[in-house]
């Protein structure tokens, strides 16, 4: 991973006058020379911005920015390829649009085109200075050689040197300019002559033009302006989708998009109004596209997917921002899933360096969470403002109108209070958050230089506005019901177990964690007069209802040991009780009374994991007892029950099956491996040894797929 001083900057400049810079464009030509070296296609290098844990895009070659427009800059915890290559510190391959789905499915939504991509470090031993990435058309073969992986890492691993001698001599890398390939003139010219090429290009019955890599128009013919309705000066320069109203549409520029990432021939068909269907075949090169228009026979029933839009469409760099960030939101389940999302991908995207989340309560303001601000206190100002005060948060919560200020003067001369409370920084952009038609926040986003917010910005940010709203709506329902389970789970556990003379018990309960965090696993440990009780067991399901049943039953279960009645009656009441409430689940349990005087315990048994008993020699076995079926099957069941020795310094360890089932894995011999645990570790003291216990095989993970519960009970010898 990359720490905090990895992505410092480059160093203070000596005192007595600037530092000189880098003497020659050092990341173009390294770049140029990476990809001619593995015959790539396109690429682009990364540096970490000064001060940020932020990869901001120095060079891109061979393709227009605008294709990576929304990773320009991107947060080192994002999930993108050279983000991970440079936390990992290795090479990133991704070998297609299958790979690029499934591991990056952010970049497919954009880009859900074939090309293969590798992204590698630019890193010494100590410090990381950025990332670069290269890509190949899709006929790439799906493994990279060992060639081109030596060439590149090679190249980055030079690279990285040279940043670090300009860093210790104080010399900055100055901005240099994208590589474009440039377009050719005419590559028939040199073998027919420049104005018979023309000529011939003249008498073809169908419409030819040129694409720079832009897009850009440098030659068409004349059928190409007869079949458009555009003279060819009216398309020289421009791009097909700008000049051509009716071509208008995001979905033809994606064409041209998918033929320069892929370098493979596509195609669409649109219709000249108000009916004439013309065929569009691109042909890609790395230095631009050939373009075919001919007539195409009408279809009465092709439509087009999406509604026609005019001329105020945005452009889909702007789309594939909102596209790439929507598909980020829908990963966040909480609100601090929302906060953390926000920060990684959006502030970044749009260039801001803080950030603060605000929710609404009983009427006021209050902080959801918060990034970029160096101290805490800047940001508590907000928490309890009043709906009805006049600052910028609330006003953009209560008209549901975006705020943006391009300086502090500005803001401070709309809302005089804010000169006493600055908070460091110089332009803001005020989010109000409306979901469902209500708000449910506002999000400021806020900048360290002045900014101004052109009207396509400020239209992306607004529109962002409306994901961040419906991603922050679901993550509050989402913790409203979290903190629900979470409350219901620990009313229906023990807060406490109680101190017994002879019996020293410490247990711990772990949440499944796929669904709502609560389940049906419980124990209790229930004293009375001379003797003892415990029991653990196990409602099928992990939600509401086999919480539910779980509290019922661990209420029976108390109160049937309260009135004296013996082991096996305790198991056959509970079973009838579960049977008569009518549900449709079941329960697995073991019950003990424990009689230290006797030194013994008698267990009945109901379906559950059969427990292990450490004897005072730090033996371990399994204590296979004898048992009846699961609660709430069978009316009639008995339980007959087991007389087990425990002498003092004997252990009994009670668990659910969460703690040793895991898929593809041999019960037996995650009993096995929790019994030598238990061997080893069993004279620790009682809480320790529980920590220890939980941490094995599937329970420390981070997808634990089922509850976990454990009881430990250790006998002490007589006072």
């Amino acid at each position: 991973m990359v720490g905090v001083s990895d992505w410092q900057g480059s160093g203070q400049a000596p005192a007595g006058g600037p530092p000189a810079p880098v003497g020659r464009p050092l990341l173009s030509l390294t770049l140029a020379a990476m990809m001619d070296d593995v015959h790539a296609h396109s690429g682009a290098v990364y540096l970490l911005a000064p001060h940020e844990p932020v990869l901001e895009m120095a060079v891109m070659a061979g393709l227009p920015r605008a294709f990576a427009a929304p990773w320009e800059r991107v947060g080192l915890s994002a999930p993108i390829p050279v983000a991970e290559a440079v936390r990992e510190r290795r090479l990133i391959w991704v070998s297609g649009e299958e790979q690029m789905a499934g591991r990056y499915p952010r970049i497919a939504v954009v880009l859900p085109y074939p090309f293969a991509l590798a992204a590698l470090p630019v890193a010494t031993e100590n410090r990381a200075y950025g990332a670069v990435f290269v890509t190949w058309p899709g006929s790439h073969p799906p493994e990279l050689s060992d060639r081109e992986r030596g060439h590149l890492t090679a190249a980055c691993d030079r690279l990285a040197l040279r940043l670090e001698r300009a860093a210790k001599e104080h010399r900055p890398v100055q901005p240099e300019p994208d590589l474009l390939a440039p377009a050719t003139t005419a590559t028939v010219a040199g073998t027919l002559g420049t104005v018979e090429a023309a000529r011939m290009v003249a008498r073809l019955p169908y419409g030819l033009c040129a694409l720079d890599l832009h897009g850009r128009i440098s030659y068409a013919n004349t059928a190409t302006a007869e079949l458009l309705g555009v003279t060819v000066s009216g398309l020289l320069g421009t791009q097909l989708w700008a000049a051509v109203p009716w071509l208008n549409d995001p979905v033809y520029e994606d064409r041209y998009r998918a033929a320069l990432l892929s370098q493979q021939v596509t195609s669409f068909v649109a219709l000249r109004p108000p009916g004439d269907w013309l065929s569009f075949r691109l042909y890609p090169s790395t230095n631009g596209l050939s373009v075919r228009i001919s007539r195409t026979r009408a279809v009465a029933e092709m439509t087009r997917a999406g509604s026609r839009r005019g001329d105020d469409t945005p452009h889909l760099v702007t789309i594939s921002h909102v596209l790439s960030l929507a598909s980020a939101l829908t990963e966040a389940a909480g609100v601090q899933d929302v906060v953390q999302l926000v920060a990684d991908e959006i502030a970044p995207a749009v260039g801001s360096q803080a950030l603060v989340l605000l929710g609404t309560r009983a009427g006021r303001l209050h902080v959801l969470g918060h990034r970029g601000y160096p101290e805490p206190h800047i940001v508590e100002r907000f928490d309890g403002i009043p709906l009805s005060a006049q600052t910028p948060g609330t006003h953009a919560l209560n008209s549901g109108v975006p705020a943006f200020f391009d300086s502090r003067q500005q803001l401070e001369r709309i809302y005089p209070s804010r000169n006493t409370t600055p908070d460091g920084m110089a332009a803001w952009a005020y989010l109000p958050l409306i979901a469902s038609g209500r708000p449910v926040g506002t999000c400021v986003l806020a900048y360290v230089q002045p900014h101004t917010f052109p009207a396509d910005e400020r239209a992306v940010l607004t529109s962002l506005g409306g994901l961040i709203a419906q991603a922050l709506e679901r993550a509050l329902l989402y913790d409203a019901k979290l903190q629900l389970a979470h409350g219901l789970q620990a009313a229906l556990l023990p807060h406490s177990l109680p101190s017994l003379p002879s019996i020293e018990a410490a247990a711990r309960y772990l949440p499944a964690t796929q669904g709502m965090d609560i389940g049906g696993d419980f124990y209790d440990l229930v004293a009375s007069p001379g003797l003892a009780a415990a029991v653990i067991g196990d409602v099928q399901g992990h939600n509401v209802t086999a919480a539910g049943l779980m509290g019922q039953i661990r209420t029976a279960v108390r109160a049937y040991t309260t009135v004296g009645q013996p082991p096996e009656e305790v198991m056959r009441s509970t079973n009838r009780l579960l049977i008569d409430l009518g549900t449709d689940l079941f329960a697995s349990c073991l019950y003990l009374r424990l009689d230290p005087a006797r030194e013994v315990a008698v267990m009945a048994r109901a379906g559950h994991p059969p427990p292990l008993l450490r004897r005072p020699d730090g033996k371990v076995r399994v204590l296979d007892l004898a048992g009846g079926p699961l609660l709430g099957i069978d009316a009639s069941a008995t339980y007959p029950t087991t007389e087990v020795p425990l002498t003092p310094g004997s252990v009994l360890a009670l668990y659910t099956d969460g703690l040793i089932e895991s898929p593809g894995v041999d019960i037996e011999d995650t009993l096995a491996d929790l019994g030598r645990r238990l061997a080893e570790s069993g004279d620790q003291p009682l809480d320790a040894l529980a920590d220890s216990l939980v941490q094995h095989g599937r329970t420390s993970a981070q997808e634990r797929p089922d509850d976990v519960a454990l009881l430990l009970l250790r006998a002490r010898p007589p006072d």
